[in-house]
């Protein structure tokens, strides 16, 4: 993958999305001089929500405007991505991106955008690991047994995902082609009505959220196989990663950050970064969302930008090498 890195003014390196020139007078000293919004592309009331809203207080608080959080669901997010990615770029409407943006180049024929130069990332946030789940009478205990049985019986595992080519499936298919095994993928609308199936049996194999399956692991109702970070999960310390189990390279999360339109001044964006960033290390926020699972991050925008590149290269392959099709 090549990258070309610009010139870079007081620290922010420009990023394809990014614009702006040097001139007398900055457009960050007035901004913000209204109130802003952040768009999130799914309905109130998810995670995704909840955490949005908790940064929009405190860029409040930090910035001195109100920050608002308004919601556009529809079309997998797209609705709501679509709008950002039209939007004025002066940094009063910004995009509350997860890790699904990455997807949208694999599941769409004509994307009324391109994910790398239609947005101008601002900050990774937060991220979330993920656990395999089997139902409790599955003849495999590790990750590394259950591959074995996979591969000693293809087809004939089956795998519950929440929908087909979201990124639960994605991840799972990502690694079962690592693995050279074969399992049967079945969508479901959601991963309450997998964990009903899998407790009575007549499902194998699930990921979750680690915080959504603490209370099925620790029952007993569901047994954890592996992690699909890279490191072991504060929550879980005791069950392994996926690549310390025979994939070495398996690294995935499902995280939260911030985007605005491509064309909004750096030095805005460069201010809403600090803002961010500040707002990542405070111990009230931190706690907050280590208790449901998260690592908070607060990035550069370039390590962003990188990352959302990385994945969106990384779902195309998976999606090619395994044949994926998408739901319309």
């Amino acid at each position: 993958m090549k990258w070309t890195i610009g010139l870079s003014i007081a620290g922010l390196t420009f990023l394809p999305g990014f614009a702006g020139n040097a001139t007398a007078q900055n457009p960050a000293d007035s901004y913000p001089s209204k109130s802003a919004t952040i768009i999130v592309s799914q309905a109130a009331g998810g995670p995704n929500d909840v955490e949005a809203r908790l940064y929009a207080a405190k860029l409040s608080e930090i910035l001195g405007q109100k920050f608002v959080v308004d919601y556009k669901p529809g079309a997998g997010t797209l609705l709501g991505t679509s709008y950002v990615a039209k939007a004025q770029p002066d940094g009063y409407t910004l995009l509350a991106v997860t890790a699904g943006f990455t997807i949208f180049p694999s599941a769409y024929k004509d994307l009324p955008f391109d994910v790398n130069k239609a947005f101008a990332p601002i900050a990774l946030m937060s991220k979330k690991a993920l656990v395999i789940l089997v139902r409790p009478s599955f003849p495999a205990r590790t990750f590394e047994e259950y591959i074995a049985y996979a591969r000693a019986n293809p087809g004939k595992v089956n795998y519950g995902t929440s929908g087909a080519g979201g990124g639960a499936h994605l991840i799972g298919a990502w690694a079962h082609s690592a693995t050279n095994t074969r399992v049967t993928f079945v969508p479901y609308k959601g991963t309450p009505a997998i964990v009903l199936d899998m407790m009575a049996d007549r499902m194998d194999v699930t990921a979750a959220l680690v915080f959504v399956a603490m209370p099925l692991i620790k029952s007993g109702k569901l047994r954890a196989l592996a992690i699909t970070d890279d490191k072991r999960a504060k929550l879980l310390p005791d069950v392994p990663t996926i690549a310390e189990q025979g994939v070495p390279g398996y690294n995935y999360t499902t995280w939260m950050g911030f985007s605005a339109p491509a064309g909004t001044p750096v030095a805005i964006l460069s201010k809403l970064n600090g803002a961010f960033v500040r707002t990542a290390k405070m111990p009230d926020v931190i706690s907050a969302l280590e208790a449901d699972g998260s690592e908070v991050v607060g990035s550069t925008p370039l390590q962003f930008s990188q990352l959302i590149a990385n994945e969106v290269d990384r779902w195309r392959k998976v999606v090619r090498d395994a044949g994926i099709k998408f739901e319309e």
